[in-house]
């Protein structure tokens, strides 16, 4: 085991993201049961609304909001990690509660659909048209539909970051800011965390070799929107946050899709976590993730009072 795993983060070493074809069903299953009897935390109220994706299909999207909430808050759209094939986890659920009462604003988050059924691009369209979706229903809402951020982890971090590409290129919805969480940024896999981690618990090289197979089956040209660091420019985009695990095959691609929005001109924080794995946030009681959630919080609020 790396000796530079946090004791916090220890419990993790023992999990890795199921994605065989038998145990990603069995873990759908559970989720999905999870799922349905998600409850909003003290200080919160949680709306499921069903809306029209953009191929006439309908998803689901939990509407958090703060108690006491004023009217036209500002809004973070999130879309949850799970190498774009597994459900939203309950950690996932807890930390929209967070984000929200924190903030606060409200958390619009996005049951989008789910490779290998539905492998690039109906995820990232599904994305797309809550953030449409949110952006036009804005004072129904109770949205400032000038204050609407975008974020997400892991593979959720690549559909924010592909959402904020959308969303420069084709005009009209214009998010504030983009939160990235240890995010997918490069299917081309040649950095050297990508090299040291072909093992490690929660997630690996291994595995995200095999997420691609399975979400990018049939690979465009060029491929931007599925892998950002790829994207022609990164000029225009919204400000960023972003944060990286360091025991994580992801870390250095992420350090890099920073790098180069900052070398694009668009403001970013970069946080690189110590001794921690990917999806160490789920340890809520961790103070090291106390203190990253601080941190995601802050920037969010940053953002929304520009």
């Amino acid at each position: 085991m790396d000796q530079r795993i946090h004791e916090d983060f220890k419990p993790l070493t023992h999990i890795t993201l199921p994605i065989h074809p038998l145990s990603l069903a069995a873990t759908r299953r559970s989720l999905h049961l999870h799922g349905t009897t998600v409850r909003p935390l003290k200080g919160m109220s949680m709306v499921t609304r069903r809306i029209v994706s953009y191929d006439g299909n309908l998803i689901s999207v939990r509407v958090f909001s703060p108690s006491s909430k004023e009217d036209q808050m500002p809004c973070l759209v999130y879309f949850h990690g799970g190498g774009f094939l597994i459900p939203a986890a309950p950690y996932h659920w807890k930390l929209a509660n967070l984000y929200a009462l924190k903030t606060p604003c409200k958390v619009v988050f996005v049951d989008y659909r789910l490779a290998p059924q539905y492998p690039f691009p109906t995820g990232l369209m599904d994305c797309y048209s809550a953030l449409q979706w949110v952006d036009k229903n804005a004072v129904l809402l109770g949205i400032d539909r000038n204050r609407i951020a975008i974020g997400g982890d892991s593979a959720g971090g690549n559909l924010a970051a592909a959402v904020a590409l959308m969303a420069r290129d084709r005009g009209g919805v214009s998010p504030c800011f983009q939160m990235l969480i240890y995010p997918v940024t490069d299917r081309r896999m040649q950095t050297a965390s990508m090299q040291e981690f072909p093992n490690t618990p929660m997630w690996n090289s291994t595995l995200n070799r095999r997420m691609w197979e399975l979400y990018l089956p049939t690979a465009p040209e060029p491929p931007d929107y599925a892998s950002p660091m790829e994207a022609p420019s990164l000029e225009g985009l919204p400000p960023a946050y972003l944060e990286t695990a360091e025991i994580d095959c992801l870390r250095d691609e992420g350090i890099a899709y920073a790098e180069a929005l900052q070398q694009a001109g668009v403001p970013v924080t970069l946080h690189q976590t110590k001794g921690t794995l990917h999806g160490f946030d789920m340890m809520l009681h961790s103070p090291i993730v106390k203190v990253c959630i601080e941190e995601r919080v802050k920037a969010l609020r940053n953002a929304f009072s520009q």
